[in-house]
């Protein structure tokens, strides 16, 4: 059995739980993983590559990494660490930036794009999974966004079924705290990241980040709270 080490120990067993509770894998599986080129999706290949080596359910990987055509390093950085480590890998590129000005470049518009180049190559590739990297974080800054700008109340599913079962989306960093992920991408010295969104720091999503650091001052248990909220719904008491 191979042992892990340092804060990848807790992270393997949280995401061994969160696979456990929400069936995300079985034998034969064959997992595209997104992989932007961050900390939390780079944290997820490494890990979920590890477990391969001692967890008795067998997977394929293949890391996969959507070229969108931003000035940054990504592609090239990718492929010569997906080489070092002896992973799978294929870069898809796809330029959406052409005739484009900054105002049309939305975190709406370029998920959607990028997620619709993701599931295109999961599909060419024979994957019948789509590993993402959204953490414990991610799924609650979500819960608030979908209540306060949608008027709704929604989460990211840690699994979930598209295109009648054909490609399955799983989320196995769902209990995993970004902090933790922080931590251990200095320790295991992944490519260095360079952010070139336009929009990283004047998004929704970045200020519901905030919002919760403040929360957490007074409730130190905030996130842990929204995140459980949504497993709790009292129906008597809905309108």
């Amino acid at each position: 059995m191979a042992l892990l080490e340092g804060q990848e120990f807790y992270i393997s067993k949280r995401i061994g739980k969160a696979i456990t509770d929400y069936g995300m894998l079985s034998d034969g599986d064959k997992i595209a993983v997104a992989v932007s080129g961050g900390k939390d999706s780079l944290t997820l290949l490494r890990v979920l590559a590890d477990r391969q080596k001692f967890v008795p359910i067998k997977y394929e990987l293949l890391a996969v990494h959507i070229d969108l055509g931003y000035p940054c390093m990504h592609p090239k950085i990718l492929g010569e660490y997906f080489k070092s480590q002896g992973l799978n890998y294929h870069i898809e590129k796809v330029d959406i930036l052409k005739g484009k000005t900054r105002k049309d470049i939305t975190c709406f518009w370029c998920a959607w794009n990028r997620r619709k180049a993701l599931f295109e190559t999961a599909v060419r590739f024979g994957c019948n999974k789509v590993a993402l990297g959204h953490h414990h974080d991610d799924i609650v800054e979500t819960i608030l966004l979908n209540l306060f700008f949608n008027g709704e109340i929604s989460a990211m599913a840690p699994r979930q079924e598209l295109f009648k079962g054909k490609i399955t989306i799983i989320r196995p960093l769902a209990y995993v705290e970004e902090d933790m992920i922080r931590r251990f991408a200095k320790e295991a010295g992944f490519p260095h990241e360079k952010c070139s969104c336009p929009n990283s720091v004047t998004s929704k999503r970045t200020k519901m980040e905030q919002m919760i650091k403040e929360l957490e001052k007074i409730c130190p248990d905030v996130k842990k709270n929204i995140f459980r909220s949504i497993k709790r719904i009292k129906k008597d008491y809905l309108l």
